[in-house]
């Protein structure tokens, strides 16, 4: 069977192009390996009318949701390769199986790679976060620390300290901050430390500490890491999508790629502040738009066959 469109991720960006596609009576395969990168976390902000809610339950609710509509099939899988021949998709998945597509959504996100800091993990999601405009607000007014080894330090540290007077840059040793820059945070109170950092303390996934190399301690209770980001998938790449400066698939503002048929959305296009539900306005765009663009061939070929 060929389906209209074969929609890559289940996360906010995938599950609402499926269900912009379910409305639209295009039948649509949602694969989705269940890995998504916000899996540490328990709580999820910003969403209107679902504010603090866990990302799995959020997710339950959607695949339900997607389930009232005939044309959707959700496949628990991960997809591992597609190729394009002619004007189809070949879609392989980790189980064995084979599908085509006529258009491709790629909503697979990205990964975060965290700086390498003994016990960052363990407090990864609970004490520390990505996105101050996602936890900021649970953190306000507490000792805070920005751990960061990438030039994002100094945008990061503004952004925080939105939320706290009481705000440390750790740089883990790395000379990533000009003068200019550290002058500018100094005067707004904001300190800064380039020491190394030998371990991050606390208990059951609270901080309490920064331990710096030759001791010293720096008292905080949270605060942000500035991750790299990585492609969590190398299908866009693989099929021929161009790359941003900052290694998202580059798309227009209706989430097509380069390529032919190909679209994208979410965090994959790494183009803005990762939030929830950017990602679904972004999968909604996409939806929107891969049903467009089959409406257009559709009457194109009508119109060809009577002109035959």
């Amino acid at each position: 069977m060929i389906v209209d469109c074969a929609v890559i991720g289940g996360g906010p960006a995938g599950l609402n192009a499926s269900l912009v596609l379910g409305r639209a009576r295009r039948k649509t395969i949602l694969f989705d390996d269940n890995k998504p990168r916000n899996a540490v976390t328990s709580e999820a902000h910003g969403f209107i009318t679902r504010d603090g809610i866990d990302p799995q339950e959020l997710k339950r609710i959607a695949q339900d949701e997607l389930g009232k509509y005939p044309d959707v099939k959700i496949e628990k899988q991960r997809v591992l390769n597609v190729k394009k021949e002619q004007q189809l998709f070949h879609i392989e998945t980790e189980n064995g199986m084979f599908y085509k597509a006529r258009k491709v959504i790629l909503a697979t996100g990205f990964k975060e790679v965290l700086p390498d800091i003994n016990r960052l993990k363990e407090f990864y999601g609970t004490s520390l976060f990505s996105c101050p405009f996602c936890d900021g607000w649970e953190l306000r007014d507490q000792p805070l620390a920005v751990i960061a080894e990438i030039p994002g330090a100094f945008h990061m540290a503004k952004v925080s300290s939105n939320w706290t007077n009481d705000l440390v840059v750790c740089t883990n040793g790395k000379q990533i901050l000009s003068a200019d820059e550290k002058g500018i945070l100094e005067q707004n109170g904001i300190q800064v430390n380039e020491k190394k950092i030998r371990s991050l303390i606390g208990k059951n996934g609270k901080l309490e500490a920064i331990e710096l190399v030759g001791g010293e301690r720096l008292f905080r209770t949270g605060g942000f890491v500035a991750s790299q980001w990585i492609q969590a998938s190398a299908i866009g790449e693989s099929l021929g999508c161009k790359l941003s400066e900052r290694g998202g698939v580059e798309a227009d503002r209706f989430r097509r790629t380069n390529v032919e048929g190909v679209f994208a959305c979410g965090d994959t296009v790494m183009d803005g502040p990762s939030q929830l539900i950017m990602a679904a306005a972004e999968g909604s765009m996409a939806g929107i738009a891969v049903n467009g663009e089959l409406l257009e061939e559709r009457f194109a070929q009508v119109k060809v066959s009577s002109i035959s």
